[in-house]
């Protein structure tokens, strides 16, 4: 039994090493901390300011500040803040401040505030006429607070989107060796997400509810539908369409985790690369459990399975990654749409609007959106 559990540990240590090795060939600068959020009054000409809500099971460091710990919540808090993305910024990237933060050259907080949820709701839906499409991102394993809330805010500038980004932020470790702890904090916030996605529903003034999950978010997603679902919430379930990007879900699990769930409309859409190398690390750690962000789509059984699911299950393999991981290409998709779009791309050509297997294909695809069914793509297998 001890030589047993010392051969376990030993995978989890090589599999960390491996996991740490590749992300510190792809960190360009120290991760970022707290005091990248930290209020800057200047404003240039050029920048672009960008208002992001905050809901977070995340601690607050103390009393009302905006500055959230890994320490988990015993309720949500909620946040908006306003982040200024500067005049040079290039798509598929976070400028991040050097020594100081300079709106002119990284990204800047020029603005933030301390919300209830009814807050929260009131913001969002605003005072003008029509109804309020929101975008919901959850974030994955080994994210801080400001990366997650930096992260969307880039993505809403890139896709030039026009639903307002909501982040759900979960206590994540922030840290490589914290894939176990980070798994138990993203299952402690599901009844949160649940609610969340329930208050939306459930607000005559909002319209569109678009979930756009990555990674681990991908679980806890997953986990809150399925709770939605078994506690009856039809009316909010309905409301909802969801994007998984490079879900961390055992593959086993999640067929189990569709049968309580059921189809949707529109389907259930789930971005996967089989190069994924993060989620080859977890396959690792699990012991050889492949995961759902991983599958290959050209495997006919896979494809069989979509059907059956009604499932749109995309590979994204060709679009470029940058984290040297092959893990977060869901990123550069927000740039493919306003790039297809400001080419008057938007025309629906065949585009695959059911269910399958389907391969994307970044030179000729029309995408409707990067954050509902891929409009275009070429059928595997």
């Amino acid at each position: 039994m001890d030589i047993r559990r010392g051969r376990l540990c030993a995978d989890f240590i090589s599999c960390l090493m491996v996991l740490a090795a590749v992300l510190s060939l792809s960190a360009c600068a120290a991760r970022p901390g707290p005091e990248v959020l930290r209020i800057t009054e200047a404003h240039v000409p050029g920048a672009q300011t960008v208002t992001v809500y905050a809901a977070t099971t995340r601690a607050r460091a103390a009393g009302n500040v905006n500055v959230f710990t890994s320490g988990r919540a015993s309720q949500p808090n909620y946040a908006s803040f306003d982040i200024s993305v500067p005049p040079n910024h290039q798509p598929g990237r976070i400028e991040w401040p050097e020594e100081q933060i300079d709106p002119q050259t990284s990204f800047a907080t020029v603005g933030q505030t301390n919300l209830t949820q009814q807050g929260l709701l009131q913001q969002v839906a605003g005072s003008g006429d029509g109804r309020k499409d929101v975008v919901i991102f959850i974030h994955g394993y080994n994210y801080s607070f400001p990366e997650a809330l930096y992260r969307l805010t880039q993505i809403k500038v890139d896709g030039n989107l026009d639903e307002t980004p909501i982040l759900f932020a979960w206590p994540s470790q922030a840290a490589v060796a914290g894939y176990v702890a980070d798994k138990e904090s993203a299952t402690y916030s599901r009844d949160a997400l649940t609610d969340l996605l329930a208050a939306l529903a459930r607000d005559s003034r909002i319209g569109t509810i678009t979930v756009f999950a990555h990674s681990m978010g991908g679980w806890l997603t997953v986990e809150a539908l399925r709770q939605l679902r078994l506690s009856g919430q039809d009316d909010v379930f309905n409301r909802l369409t969801v994007v998984l990007a490079a879900p961390d879900i055992d593959v086993d699990v999640f067929q189990a985790q569709m049968q309580v769930i059921g189809p949707m409309t529109p389907p259930m859409t789930v971005l996967v690369s089989s190069d994924d190398q993060a989620l080859r690390v977890s396959n690792r750690l699990s012991r050889s459990r492949a995961r759902i962000g991983a599958l290959d789509i050209t495997d006919p059984a896979v494809q069989q399975a979509a059907r059956k699911a009604q499932l749109a299950i995309i590979d994204i393999s060709s679009v470029e990654a940058s984290d040297g991981l092959n893990h977060d290409r869901y990123i550069k998709l927000a740039t493919l749409y306003a790039n297809r779009r400001d080419e008057g791309g938007d025309t629906p050509g065949p585009g695959l609007r059911s269910t399958g297997a389907f391969v994307f294909n970044t030179v000729g695809a029309t995408i409707s959106s990067p954050f509902s069914i891929i409009g275009e793509a070429l059928e595997g297998g």
